[in-house]
């Protein structure tokens, strides 16, 4: 299986508002940069996109290490709260809907048919690939001010 490496961040001008989202993939010396945006958006749903837009790309089935400064995200996947959601309907609690379930339900497609492990970063702390994906979404972001 080859081994991938996924690094992403998403951003917003505002909660909600205009936003935008990097990713860099990694396979051996080969990168491939993408990004993305909305008009109106929250921050969670780009971080949500950016992941998804990263698994999305593969060909195959592969053995991921996706790297995100968001905790929604990765607790989301590390600690099993969308697949609980998932299992209640998309509920969070008996009365209170899951957000982004439309996301959630793509990204966890996709991080069950690959081999993915979840590794979270300090965002803005100087970690090159994160910087790099948070000026990308940032210029994203921007295109929509």
């Amino acid at each position: 299986m080859k081994e991938v490496s996924i690094f992403t961040d998403g951003a917003c001008s505002g909660n909600p508002g205009p936003g935008g989202w990097g990713t860099i993939l990694r396979y051996k010396n080969h990168e491939k940069e993408i990004s993305g945006g909305a008009a109106n958006t929250t921050n969670n749903r780009m971080e949500l996109t950016a992941a998804i837009e990263g698994l999305k790309l593969l060909k195959e089935r592969c053995k991921v290490t996706l790297y995100s400064d968001s905790q929604y995200v990765c607790n989301g996947l590390k600690l099993g709260w969308a697949k609980k959601w998932r299992a209640n309907g998309w509920m969070r609690t008996k009365s209170e809907p899951a957000l982004n379930s439309e996301l959630w339900k793509e990204l966890l497609e996709l991080y069950e048919y690959h081999e993915v492990e979840i590794v979270w970063v300090k965002g803005h702390a100087g970690h090159p690939e994160n910087e790099r994906c948070d000026a990308m979404a940032v210029a994203e972001s921007n295109k929509y001010k």
